[in-house]
């Protein structure tokens, strides 16, 4: 499989679909864009046989195949993480954060509070503050030079009637980390101390490099009040056209969830998204292998090109995802002027203050893309950091 490929049709349609978005962050849309967390690849042929098999005939009717998927998901889980799934405990949704939306408004009143630890992928506090709760943050704190949850922190902010749940994400977007058993399992019994329900984003649980390895909550003792959500879009590139799903072993939330879920009739889903799902867990698993043996190559770039080229950047290590955490604290610069240097070195990552308020010095990028787009970035940008010191 040739990542390194490009089709140059796709590339431009990206880029001119991106341009409004790139030109108001950038002042420019001459940039390449690595601020969206979504993969720009060719997926899986087996991904790409069967929609072809399903635009071939001509015929679009009702086809929905549910538990198709989630006994896909199901094998996959146990056979990737072993994890053990029950089909039956699933609730298809038109995606992740769709998911989240309806367990916010299913487990919280208005104003009731929901925690997120910052940096946080800048959509939850969206799908909390729209639905009429509030954000409350707890920040990870940064030890020997990776982050940590700060359990001190954590535990006097889920003290809190008012708390009612904790979005917990895993691998952690956008600082990379894969959170271990042990620190699960504190943030297990701090939610079951002060009755706090964790929903468990793990979305880019496939997308772990080497040396670290990916525990679901639920495998660490999850009782009954913790949900996982997830969707196969991060894992085998379907952003546009995949489901979300969640899945509880609490009997009373499912059963409400199923039927909120077919009420809004979330759960029809498409014929397209459906057998893409079924075909990317049952025979795509060959493809991640070598995309994954792809991407580390490209996390060993990076860190080797940041700590030897961009010694005023750093890179915090990236134990899981396919976004990199870049602290340019060192650079010097404001963090409006850091973002016209992206500008000029059309570096498109994302603005830090995205992700936190306080985050003015950060960045954050994607790179499932090919890996000489960037080689030729950061080569770009580091001329431009060059130029200022």
């Amino acid at each position: 499989m040739n990542f390194d490929k490009k089709d140059p049709a796709a590339e431009n349609q990206f880029i001119r679909n991106s341009a409004h978005m790139l030109e108001g962050i950038f002042g420019t849309a001459d940039v390449t864009p690595f601020w969206v967390a979504d993969m720009d690849l060719r997926v899986a042929e087996p991904i790409i046989d069967e929609l072809q098999r399903l635009t071939s005939r001509g015929k679009f009717a009702y086809e929905f195949h549910s538990q198709g998927v989630f006994k896909a998901i199901s094998d996959w889980n146990l056979r990737r993480h072993g994890l053990k799934l029950n089909t039956s405990n699933f609730v298809q949704v038109t995606g992740v954060l769709t998911g989240i939306a309806l367990l916010i408004r299913e487990l919280t009143e208005v104003n009731d509070s929901i925690l997120i630890q910052t940096p946080a992928y800048h959509q939850f506090s969206k799908v909390i503050s729209t639905a009429n709760r509030k954000v409350v943050k707890s920040p990870l704190r940064v030890v020997d030079d990776s982050y940590e949850m700060d359990f001190q922190d954590l535990e006097s902010k889920l003290k809190d009637p008012n708390v009612k749940v904790l979005i917990l994400c895993n691998p952690h977007n956008p600082v990379g980390r894969v959170w271990r058993p042990d620190e699960l399992i504190t943030v297990l019994e701090l939610a079951n101390r002060y009755n706090v329900t964790i929903i468990s984003d793990e979305i880019h649980s496939d997308i772990i490099y080497q040396g670290y390895k990916f525990t679901s909550l639920m495998t660490v003792g999850a009782d009954k009040h913790v949900s996982l959500i997830g969707s196969p879009s991060k894992t085998f590139g379907l952003q546009s056209i995949s489901n979300g799903y969640l899945y509880t072993e609490n009997t009373e939330l499912l059963e409400k969830m199923k039927a909120i879920s077919e009420s809004l009739y979330l759960d029809h889903g498409s014929a397209f998204s459906t057998f893409a799902t079924i075909a990317a867990y049952e025979k795509g698993e060959s493809w991640l292998g070598a995309f994954m043996e792809y991407m580390q190559g490209t996390v060993d770039w990076l860190q080797n090109f940041t700590d030897k080229e961009l010694t005023n950047v750093k890179m915090f290590p990236v134990e899981g995802t396919y976004q990199a955490w870049l602290d340019f604290s060192g650079v010097g610069l404001p963090g409006d002027e850091l973002i016209k240097l992206f500008g000029r070195a059309g570096f498109g990552a994302s603005p830090g203050t995205w992700f936190d308020s306080d985050a003015k010095q950060y960045a954050r990028i994607s790179f499932a893309c090919p890996r000489a787009d960037i080689q030729e970035a950061f080569k770009r940008l580091d001329l431009e950091l060059k130029a200022i010191t």
